[in-house]
């Protein structure tokens, strides 16, 4: 992977996991870089996801592969953010 993938993967990871922290109501215990972590696996697993579905490559803004790893985010915050709060 070259330096400018590895950039959009934390800046897309930054995204997604900021959006994933929205969707998700209250106050989350969790970090900036957790938060970004989760949104790094979030897309990944959702663009998958998305291929799978043959619904990644679409005219336009993919929407349903957007919603599909801004879903997946709120789930990984919401579950981080539990396992933390255990502690």
């Amino acid at each position: 992977m070259e330096i400018s993938g590895i950039i959009s993967a934390i800046i897309i990871g930054i995204i997604i996991g900021v959006l994933g922290r929205l969707v998700v109501p209250g106050r989350q215990r969790i970090g900036v870089l957790w938060t970004i972590a989760v949104g790094i696996v979030a897309a990944l697993i959702g663009s998958a996801l998305a291929n799978a579905f043959d619904v990644a490559d679409t005219k336009g803004v993919d929407w349903v592969e957007w919603l599909i790893q801004i879903g997946l985010a709120a789930l990984g915050v919401a579950a981080l953010d539990r396992s933390k709060a255990r502690r």
